[in-house]
């Protein structure tokens, strides 16, 4: 009897082995499958500051700039101010050969005393007629004639006296001096040059007032002038210093439109402070002005908004909807227009845009959202179904095997 009763121990010990194998086999084939490859690429939603801004090229110039020029014709004898050097108003910057201008002076000096001579003696002659006419001995027509002569004198006294003080300023004009205080930064003479001011007025230098304060003046297209405001903040960048920002700030929005081809842009001029005097004249400064700012808010990567799934991958999620007993939703396609339009303020309107966010199984799934302000990175969530840390479409990866 015991040795019965010990096989059926060890048969019921065995049984219980082969059950419990049994059971690890289940539930092992009973684990989820393998969560597989996504076929897109995504990032993660997160939260941040949203900066937008306006781009625009421009040339940067001093805020005062001077062309000095002569009103006089003549050959440069001296030449006092080079390329760079700062000048006081009323320094002498060149002088023209005087001679011919001492040589006029002269000529209107001898006109001046032969009028003054012709004067002494018709004012003799008038007095002396006078003194005739009353005592009879000639007539009230001698008389008139010798006071027309004396008036006549008189005038050519006068022509002689603005002769002479032309002349004198041509003379004076013959030395040309800086009109205010600031920095030669271009010289279109050298010595023994002539100066030609027949028709035109020629410009020998041009000064720059202060070059510790430059303005930027740029071309800002139509369709982002409604953004703009004075004081505006601004940022920008040279070539010179690739790896430095400056900062700006918006003066002036000018009304006048420059259309070329059938495209309007606007004048807009920004302040720029420029103590160290890095910034030169002429330079060619990429400007990103500051029209919108959001902190701290929920973004997703703008290219989002832009991907879109394949007819393929569309039936197939309206085939499982199906299957599932749902109803499939139309896919909602962004007008090339609209997209251009999330780049620019909308004064607070968000607009209703589908994105795709991946599962748990790294399937794309739709999700509708309202977007805020955007800029060419990053776009702010207003509301939807999507939250911080969620995985977002951004494009679909190739096929292994084939170019991207």
């Amino acid at each position: 009897m015991k040795i019965f009763t010990k096989k059926r121990v060890f048969v019921g010990i065995g049984l219980l082995v082969v059950a419990a194998a049994a059971a690890a086999a289940y539930l092992q084939s009973k684990k989820e499958k393998p969560v597989p490859d996504s076929k897109y690429r995504s990032a993660v939603v997160d939260s941040g500051n949203i900066i937008q801004t306006v781009t625009a090229t421009g040339t940067i110039n001093p805020v005062a700039l001077i062309n000095v020029g002569s009103q006089v014709s003549g050959t440069v004898v001296e030449l006092k101010a080079d390329f760079n050097d700062h000048v006081k108003k009323g320094q002498v910057l060149l002088k023209l050969d005087p001679t011919i201008f001492n040589a006029q002076i002269r000529q209107v000096e001898a006109s001046l005393a032969s009028a003054q001579a012709s004067m002494r003696l018709a004012q003799s002659n008038f007095e002396r007629n006078q003194r005739l006419v009353a005592q009879n001995y000639v007539s009230a027509l001698t008389l008139d004639q010798s006071r027309r002569e004396l008036d006549v004198a008189k005038a050519n006294i006068k022509l002689a006296e603005a002769q002479l003080a032309r002349s004198q300023a041509d003379l004076n004009n013959s030395v040309i001096r800086a009109p205010i205080d600031g920095v030669i930064i271009k010289r279109t003479i050298d010595l023994g040059q002539t100066v030609a001011a027949s028709f035109t007025t020629p410009n020998l230098f041009q000064i720059a007032r202060d070059l510790t304060k430059m303005q930027i003046d740029t071309s800002v297209s139509e369709a982002d002038v409604g953004a703009l405001k004075d004081g505006q903040a601004a940022r920008f960048v040279v070539d010179a210093y690739p790896d430095r920002e400056f900062d700006a700030s918006m003066r002036q929005f000018r009304l006048a439109p420059n259309v070329v081809q059938n495209v309007v842009t606007y004048n807009v001029v920004l302040d720029v402070e420029n103590k160290q005097e890095l910034l030169k004249p002429g330079m060619t400064a990429q400007v990103r002005l500051v029209v919108g700012n959001r902190d701290n808010v929920l973004r997703i990567p703008t290219a989002a908004l832009r991907f879109r799934l394949s007819d393929e991958e569309i039936e197939k999620e309206a085939k499982n909807l199906k299957e599932k007993g749902g109803k499939p939703e139309p896919a909602v396609v962004v007008a090339a227009e609209e997209d251009d339009l999330s780049f620019r303020s909308k004064n607070e309107a968000a607009r209703q845009y589908k994105i795709y966010k991946l599962d748990a199984r790294n399937q794309a799934v739709p999700a509708d959202i309202k977007i805020g302000l955007s800029n060419f990175r990053y776009t702010e969530v207003v509301a939807g179904d999507l939250k911080k840390g969620d995985k977002v479409v951004t494009r679909a990866l190739a096929p292994q095997g084939k170019n991207e």
